[in-house]
């Protein structure tokens, strides 16, 4: 089982970023997009970053090639949903009520944006209708 979301430190996730736009890599291919004119120190620490990821199952690493490469072992979606969870646990108590008042207020939502949150919201109390009507 993978590690709980706040677990995931920032510089863990910038290397799960990484691997979830370009799929499997090498050490090297991601400390060349994480540290562009980084050297060796730069490269130790991405190979000890993918170590402690794979110890927290978030990463796998294929050791058959020569240079051993690493693919994400979560999806983005997922670790999404394991941070928001946690963060509306340990900020709101468990209710996501304010933490969706905040985010709908503080910016502007587009007109597709409150499209797709209409359409949710209906397909939510449709299948509550339904469960309800099972009963």
């Amino acid at each position: 089982m993978a590690c709980p979301a706040q677990d995931i430190t920032e510089t863990e996730l910038a290397i799960l970023r990484v691997l979830w736009e370009s799929g499997p890599q090498t050490t090297r291919d991601i400390t060349a997009v994480l540290y562009p004119d980084g050297g060796a120190s730069h490269s130790a620490t991405v190979l000890s970053l993918l170590g402690r990821l794979e110890e927290k199952g978030l990463v796998r690493r294929n050791r058959e090639p020569r240079a051993h490469v690493f693919e994400a072992a979560v999806g983005r979606e997922e670790v999404l949903g394991r941070r928001l969870s946690s963060l509306v646990e340990h900020l709101c108590d468990g209710s996501l009520s304010p933490l969706l008042s905040h985010l709908i207020r503080s910016r502007k939502l587009t007109a597709a944006e409150r499209k797709d949150l209409r359409a949710l919201l209906d397909e939510l109390e449709s299948r509550e209708k339904r469960t309800r009507q099972k009963r």
